[in-house]
């Protein structure tokens, strides 16, 4: 029995073995075109796909669909429109708009001019507005017709943009550009659908776009995609993770300006042949329909939107599709069988990898809670959990965790895996660590806990800055909002540390989302039943809408600087007092931070 036991171990290695080599393999065929001084961008992938399958589909958009060739017109006119307006290799265009055709037409028009496209948060306002369109220093800016206003109101605080580089793509039918944009749409059907002329060939290193991080502690970071880069990224996800062909619909409704749709999306069906299959905005009630309207056999998923899906009420069309695969990050274990079991979804592969990173993982084999195995130049250091400095040793340099420990993942930095760096030249710097095993070597700073697991398999712990210390112990607030989801009546959970008059370190909080059948009462018990003193949430937020980024992280910084204060908050909030969570009002607040009400 021993040995049967070690035999079927081995087997399901050596399979295991087997489908990460071959995935991986699909990808390396692809590789050599790829090169640092490669001319390959996602112009040059569209006029691949037009020259082997000019009526192939391509696109499709609500009621709509695109061939490749359709799409190459539209992109030649964008080209042309552009052109006309003297925007060639080199400059840039802002770009603020919801995911549509246009989107698409824009960014590879600018990409087929050497010119890049800033792809700008649309949840953004304000401040951070004006930061992410000022750093990319556009030429123009355009716009869809849905945040028109919003553009304007802050635009106009850029005098070096000129009025009428202040472009409106008006895409929405009975829509009129506010005062002070210029609506494109009748411009750029003029122009001609011929090749514009004068183009040159494009190399590697060149930016394609600037993608910004999400901003959630600070103003959003532009960071450089070379075309090197968003073509083995999108090569990586069509070829090797999906296996995509023309036969696929991928169906993607997160937002065009993150990379995830931008690589696993619209890079994916480039490289393949396959389908893309947008939506406006992601719609948890209308997913299905979604689903059978285009017919998708692939779905692209990312953070808690399939918890989302988890918590709508059962669909007539959740299970009778033709998905063959749904791929993402960000998907939690407690959720990921669930997932699968209810949605009849028979694959999930979950990557990892930051936007400006080199350091992608792939769970290739659809194992639970996984994001993937090392792979060579990657590792995990020892680190403050907490503050995610390295621990050096005597000689200065790092060292790597062993398996069952968490560490900071980084990746070497080398000519194949690069790090092209933020516009911000000291925000690069500040992302790499030198001299990390040996003196002079260089390796990207994920900013990631990740959890080493036997086999080299690889768990997403926490982000640097989440983890929090208690009582002389690490809290990682992902690890514990596990099993807060797992209490009756819970939806959601959000967990993070806060600051307490007179205590050491950070003290757990959770804000719920919950239905109707939440009880604190029932609650308490599970806490203090499930958790360990020191993971337990001794405050409590109830709400009824989660704060999340455009991209479905949930929002910290705001949260922990809002605390428990009943005179910033005004949802309910609830203090643990013993094993009873009790409102907290001005006097309970006063109490706790008195010391009077005691942490125990």
């Amino acid at each position: 029995m021993v040995l049967f036991r070690r035999a079927r171990k081995a087997a399901a290695s050596a399979r295991s073995t087997y489908i990460d080599v071959t995935c991986q393999a699909r990808m390396m065929r692809n590789l050599p075109r790829f090169l640092p001084k490669s001319p390959w961008n996602s112009a040059r992938l569209l006029a691949e796909r037009v020259a082997q399958d000019p009526t192939g589909l391509g696109l499709l958009y609500e009621d709509q669909k695109f061939t490749w060739r359709e799409i190459d017109y539209k992109v030649n006119q964008y080209a042309r429109y552009f052109q006309s307006l003297g925007i060639g290799k080199g400059d840039t265009v802002a770009l603020m708009m919801d995911n549509r055709p246009e989107f698409v037409y824009v960014v590879t028009a600018l990409n087929r001019l050497r010119a890049l496209s800033a792809l700008i948060n649309t949840n953004i306002s304000g401040k951070g507005l004006v930061h992410a369109i000022k750093v990319s220093e556009p030429k123009a800016v355009v716009t869809g017709s849905e945040h028109a206003k919003t553009v304007l109101a802050e635009v106009g605080k850029l005098e070096e943009i000129p009025a009428d580089r202040r472009l409106v793509q008006m895409a929405d039918p009975g829509k009129r550009a506010p005062k002070g944009l210029v609506a494109i749409n009748a411009a750029v059907d003029e122009q001609s659908t011929d090749l514009p002329s004068g183009l040159s060939e494009p190399t590697g290193g060149e930016p394609m776009c600037y993608i910004y991080t999400s901003g959630t502690t600070g103003l959003p970071k532009a960071a450089i995609i070379a075309n090197r880069r968003w073509v083995v990224a999108s090569y990586m996800f069509g070829s090797s993770l999906m296996d995509a062909s023309s036969k696929d619909v991928i169906y993607c409704s997160l937002p065009l300006y993150h990379s995830s749709a931008m690589f696993a999306g619209w890079g994916a069906a480039l490289s393949s042949g396959a389908a893309l299959g947008l939506r406006r905005k992601f719609s948890a009630s209308q997913f299905w329909d979604d689903v059978h309207r285009f017919d998708a056999s692939v779905v692209v998923y990312i953070g808690e939107l399939c918890r989302y899906l988890l918590n709508q009420p059962p669909h007539p069309r959740e299970r009778s599709h033709r998905l063959r695969l749904a791929t993402g990050n960000g998907l939690r274990p407690d959720i990921w069988k669930p997932f699968q079991d209810r949605f009849a979804v028979p694959l999930v592969r979950e990557f990892y990898g930051a936007t400006e990173g080199n350091a992608p993982i792939i769970n290739f084999e659809g194992r639970p809670g996984m994001i993937g195995r090392v792979r060579p130049g990657q590792c995990l250091l020892r680190c403050d959990q907490a503050s995610g400095e390295p621990i050096r040793n005597a000689q200065g340099f790092c060292e790597q965790v062993k398996p069952g420990e968490t560490g900071l993942l980084v990746g070497k930095i080398t000519k194949v895996m690069t790090f092209d760096g933020y516009v911000d030249k000291e925000a690069t710097k500040k992302k790499i660590l030198g001299d990390v095993f040996e003196k002079g070597d260089q390796f990207f700073n994920s900013g990631d806990l990740i959890q080493m697991h036997g086999g080299g398999w690889l768990s997403f712990a926490d982000r640097v800055g989440d983890t929090f210390r208690w009582k002389g112990e690490n809290v990682s607030t992902n690890e514990v909002a596990e099993v807060l989801n797992g209490a009756s009546g819970v939806l959601e959970s959000n967990v993070y540390g806060v600051k307490v008059e007179g205590a050491d370190g950070r003290a757990g909080m959770g804000s719920l989302n919950c239905d109707a059948s939440f009880s604190t009462d029932e609650f308490a018990r599970y806490v203090v039943d499930k958790l360990p003193v020191y993971q337990r949430p001794y405050f409590l937020r109830i709400q009824q809408d989660m704060r999340i980024t455009g991209t479905f992280k949930h929002q910290k910084v705001d949260y922990r600087s809002e605390g428990f204060d009943p005179s910033k908050v005004k949802d309910p909030l609830y203090f643990l007092d013993g094993d009873t969570y009790v409102p907290i009002d001005d006097n309970v607040y006063s109490k706790i931070q008195k010391g009077e009400m005691a942490l125990r």
